[in-house]
């Protein structure tokens, strides 16, 4: 396991942090931490690893040290992919908080089987919760709604609406556009939306190790293009920060966006940042 490049501020600053209404820290990659007013504290796909070097170089700082998190009441996970589900990250959060975990069926098969977290780690049965599209569950004074995104390289992807008395957060994972986001983009006034972003590279592909081509997250095109039919009012591009081979410069969408009502706001964050509703 690594050790945090920064110490413990950043779970320092969440756990002192007492936001109005809904604040969120961006922890790199496609991680988040949510808080709500009534203290209510959530990550979303926090990852403190490595990734696989040399296929897959991580570029930024680790910010926080599992072990440092002293409250969380939940970890949500999008998918299956190791940087959003990833025991040596979560797992700890899960031991020494008593969070749940909750997460789409192939993601609780990497945690309880590839990974066997319980083998490593005191958590227990009941800290995992499978969900699906079209789950809605309350978290202290968030409401949670499961919805359809479009990952192509992933098995079973989902979304997560957060709905607040100050807002509605939405995170989208590695979605690309998807057919389901303009149904979305009519149901919820989303305030602010979480949409990976990054640029195509030579990546060494898992089995041969050979460069490939490789697309994961929206280009320039494609990010606007959901924002647009999520009708966000405020965009917040990820990933485009975390592997060599695959970075980009989130500035270049104002570029892009400019002539379309929706996104109305670029929200450009880095890894530490914190936005509020």
């Amino acid at each position: 396991m690594t050790v945090s490049d920064w110490g413990d501020w950043l779970p320092r600053a969440v756990a002192d942090a007492d936001p109005d209404g809904l604040a969120a820290w961006y922890l790199g990659c496609n991680g988040f931490v949510v808080k709500a007013s009534d203290g209510t504290t959530v990550f979303v796909d926090p990852y403190v690893g490595l990734g696989d070097p040399p296929r897959t170089i991580r570029m930024i700082p680790v910010p926080f040290d599992p072990d440092d998190v002293e409250a969380a009441d939940a970890v949500l996970a999008t998918h299956e992919h190791t940087d959003h589900v990833h025991g040596p990250s979560q797992a700890p959060i899960l031991e020494s908080t008593g969070a749940d975990f909750y997460a789409p069926d192939a993601g609780l098969d990497v945690a309880r089987d590839e990974e066997d977290w319980q083998a490593d780690y005191d958590v227990g049965d009941d800290q995992f919760h499978e969900v699906a599209e079209g789950d809605t569950f309350d978290l202290g004074e968030l409401t949670v709604h499961v919805v359809e995104t479009h990952d192509p390289d992933a098995v079973h992807p989902v979304g997560y609406v957060f709905e607040h008395e100050s807002g509605t957060l939405f995170h989208a994972g590695d979605s690309k556009p998807s057919d389901s986001f303009s149904a979305l983009g009519e149901r919820f006034d989303i305030d602010a939306g979480i949409l990976a972003f990054g640029t195509v590279g030579n990546i060494p592909d898992k089995q041969t190790r050979e460069p490939k081509r490789t697309r994961w997250y929206n280009d320039e095109n494609q990010i606007i293009e959901a924002a647009s039919d999520l009708r966000l009012d405020r965009l917040v591009p990820t990933h485009w920060d975390m592997w060599k081979g695959l970075t980009s410069d989130p500035k270049v969408l104002h570029h892009h966006a400019k002539s379309f009502e929706h996104p109305a706001d670029l929200d450009l964050v880095e890894i530490g940042d914190r936005i509020d509703l």
